[in-house]
């Protein structure tokens, strides 16, 4: 696959005159523009499916800042039921689908991405985890 690439970039390189390329300088990544086209418009589409996926649900069921405020609601309440349904366990698996959706479109290796550690989802997570630190101290 990447030889078939690389022959097609080098007859490509040698028609157009192309003299300042340096082997085993280009990338495999390189895409054509025709690729580039088509990556986008299923990037897109991609993106659009993914906003339609909650917009049935109900907004205390698909923000992760009111799903844990109802998990941390339930601890203060009823502490030893909490306890006995191991939620701890069961909180991964349950935001898991919410998180996966945020992050659909971010890219690490852009410039101006942002850093997980600045997200909302991570942050309501991280004041969760303090919140029940602080209780069970």
């Amino acid at each position: 696959f990447f030889t078939k690439h690389r022959t097609r970039r080098r007859q490509a390189r040698v028609c157009s005159g192309e003299a300042d390329h340096h082997e085993g300088m280009s990338s495999d990544d390189e895409l054509t523009p025709t690729e580039a086209t088509e990556f986008q418009k299923s990037k897109d589409n991609v993106l659009e499916d993914s906003r339609k996926i909650f917009e049935d649900v109900h907004a205390d069921f698909c923000d992760i800042r009111k799903i844990l405020l109802k998990f941390q609601e339930w601890k203060e309440k009823f502490p030893d039921s909490y306890c006995d349904a191991y939620i701890s366990f069961c909180l991964p698996k349950l935001l898991n689908p919410l998180i996966r959706v945020q992050l659909i479109n971010w890219n690490p290796l852009e410039q101006n991405c942002t850093e997980l550690e600045e997200m909302p989802w991570f942050r309501a997570i991280e004041e969760f985890s303090n919140a029940k630190n602080v209780s069970e101290s």
